[in-house]
């Protein structure tokens, strides 16, 4: 990277999230709440800032006090906020966040006509393209609005300038008018990208025909698990991603590549609140493989991002910074 360029920017949702600050009160109970930026493709941003990189962050917000409060969000953490698109009229996204370790925490997004799914394609030819190294893509972005063709035009100029395309699966369910679409646009998008990010449930929700049961907030059928793996091995190749990188929660990530399959364990901790983590993991992801770490030491630091994440009350205040992780890291190498 030059003095002018950037290492990456993200493209898709933006949102003021208010995490309760009443650790384990029932939703109706909770009293006060706590405010920062979110929106997964934001959050990566603000992650991968954390971290080390010059991340642009391609999204956009109303011209509201809550827009106002996202840039300047935004430019505290070190990320460029040049190319963040004002829509007249819109309103800024908002996500209300209850904590309810170690596995319950309700979500309410308000979307119903976000300023953010209005970026157009004249927004992304803004971008700086000659200055920049990678491009990291939200699968809730292609779901709805113009932001869906400004999606596809950045990986589609990406792709052609040689960058890296990451895409993060970022499952939303609510936000597809049919389920069927979400997999139906992602097929068609995955041969653009040189690395896929999601859960198990989001690649099934990707692959399979009738994704009923995860778009309906269920686990993966215990009878498709087997053909899943078949399934997500069989995109990368000719004309697919060179990597895929399925998440399985505490258990850590395995890292799919042409002929190739590497397990890498994750790491035990006490959970406060697991929204964000995944977003956490893709930073640390991202990062590494932009600075140059091998596959297996890129995973566990992206596993230990995640680690660190869901011990720490927040999303995006709670991403780690890069003396955080190797801290974290060296003193679980010891014996």
């Amino acid at each position: 990277m030059t003095d002018s360029g950037y290492d990456l920017v993200t493209v898709g949702r933006a949102n003021m999230d208010l995490y309760s600050r009443d650790i384990g009160a029932p939703f109706e109970e909770i009293t006060a709440f706590d405010a920062m930026v979110g929106g997964s493709p934001t959050n990566i941003a603000i992650g991968t800032a954390r971290l080390g990189l010059r991340s642009v962050a391609f999204t956009a917000v109303g011209d509201d006090r809550v827009g106002d409060f996202v840039l300047r969000y935004l430019r505290d953490e070190g990320v460029e906020t040049a190319f963040v698109a004002r829509k007249p009229g819109k309103l800024t996204s908002l996500a209300i966040l209850g904590v309810q370790p170690p596995d319950h925490f309700p979500l309410s997004f308000y979307r119903e006509d976000p300023a953010d799914i209005h970026l157009t394609i004249a927004d992304a030819e803004a971008l700086p393209w000659d200055r920049l190294r990678a491009v990291q893509l939200s699968g809730n972005a292609f779901s709805r609005g113009t932001c869906a063709d400004a999606a596809r035009f950045a990986a589609s100029t990406a792709r052609r300038l040689g960058l890296t395309v990451f895409l993060d699966l970022d499952l939303r369910p609510v936000e597809w008018a049919d389920p069927l679409d979400y997999g139906r646009i992602l097929r068609d998008v995955m041969p653009l990208v040189d690395v896929v990010i999601g859960t198990e449930e989001e690649f099934y929700a990707a692959l399979f025909e009738d994704p009923g049961p995860v778009m309906n907030g269920g686990p993966v059928p215990d009878d498709d698990r087997v053909d899943l793996d078949r399934r997500v091995t069989a995109l990368i190749g000719d004309g697919g991603p060179g990597t895929i990188a399925l998440k399985r929660g505490g258990d850590g990530v395995s890292l799919l590549g042409a002929g190739s399959r590497l397990d890498v364990a994750g790491f035990p901790v006490e959970i406060v609140n697991t929204v964000g983590a995944g977003d956490a993991f893709a930073s640390g992801l991202i990062w590494s493989r932009l600075n140059g770490a091998e596959w297996e030491e890129a995973a566990r630091f992206a596993n230990a991002c995640g680690a660190i994440e869901v011990t720490r009350h927040g999303c995006a205040s709670a991403f780690p910074t890069r003396h955080e992780v190797e801290t974290f890291l060296e003193a679980r190498s010891r014996p």
